[in-house]
């Protein structure tokens, strides 16, 4: 049995996607297969991904029968063949030894599924420091209705048994369905565990599904009431993590200063100490959300950046 199988949605992504590609070919671990999986494809991003599979036979094109990245992801998952299947964006990018460092941690058959740190960046990887944070212990739903660690479906790896026992991702779903997901694996008992090293680049881009404040809000609330069918509600201060979430990504999108301010406000009334907490992103989160109308933009984008 193949060991991984990569799965890439693409819709438009001819920009970006043959960078993506590459990354993930130029993998040190080599027992994989790449399923590429067309959603509404424009011609120029299906002839990009053409042109990689003329160059490398572990390379296949599916077309989605349904509509969106989640039906997408599901496809791919069902006509996979490797024993786990990792997810990537068509915008993203993966360090050389990511699935290496999977491999090694799912020789453990009591891990389920898995992720890594993320770096963010604009243009270039490295060109924004930050980075996102891994918890020691495994996920569990309280911890993922405060802060999602695994950020982005380009960082989840899973056991293809376990992706289709819990039923796949919701097809309705398109803004965080990686998290609705992650509820329902730690819900059914599943363990999810985090590697403290960098995996994935993930794109911050100022456009594309992550940047719709208010449906990310809708999704959410989708995937809130998949917590509360397993006895779980968001306790306020994971609420007003969140909303720290909001205004930091509000205020990096240049969204109108209004949006930053309200996210603030209600994350504040919620749990003050939550949204300040750690003080080098709360802190500043709460000051930018006063000062948005006079920081200019490249500013907050440096400010904000995750």
């Amino acid at each position: 049995m193949t060991r991984f199988s990569i799965i890439v949605p693409f819709h438009n992504d001819a920009a970006t996607i043959a960078a993506t590609l590459n990354s993930l070919l130029g993998q040190r671990f080599s027992d994989f297969e790449l399923i590429c999986v067309g959603d509404k494809p424009s011609r120029q991003t299906t002839e990009v991904v053409r042109q990689l599979c003329a160059r490398d036979a572990r390379v296949r094109i599916e077309t989605n029968p349904n509509r969106g990245p989640s039906s997408a992801r599901n496809h791919g998952a069902a006509v996979a063949t490797g024993d786990i299947v990792a997810f990537c964006d068509a915008d993203d990018l993966w360090v050389t030894d990511k699935l290496a460092q999977l491999d090694r941690l799912f020789a453990d058959t009591g891990i389920d599924a898995a992720f890594g740190q993320i770096g963010f960046f604009s243009e270039t990887p490295g060109d924004c420091p930050t980075r996102s944070t891994v918890p020691t212990d495994p996920l569990t739903i309280p911890d993922l209705l405060a802060e999602n660690a695994v950020c982005t479906m380009s960082n989840l790896a899973v056991r293809r048994r376990v992706f289709a026992a819990v039923g796949g991702l919701n097809p309705a779903a398109v803004h965080n369905e990686d998290l609705e997901l992650l509820i329902r694996l730690a819900g059914e008992g599943h363990v999810i565990i985090g590697v403290d090293r960098l995996q994935v680049w993930y794109r911050t881009s100022g456009s594309g599904l992550s940047s719709d404040l208010e449906a990310m809000r809708a999704g959410r609330a989708r995937a809130v009431a998949t917590a509360a069918r397993y006895g779980v509600a968001p306790s306020p201060a994971s609420e007003a993590i969140y909303m720290r979430y909001l205004a930091r990504r509000a205020l990096r999108l240049g969204a109108e200063p209004s949006m930053a301010r309200a996210y603030a406000r209600a994350g504040l009334a919620l749990s003050a100490r939550s949204f300040l907490n750690p003080i080098r992103r709360g802190v500043p989160t709460a000051l930018g959300a006063v000062l948005a109308p006079a920081l200019p933009s490249p500013i907050r984008q440096a400010l904000f950046a995750r």
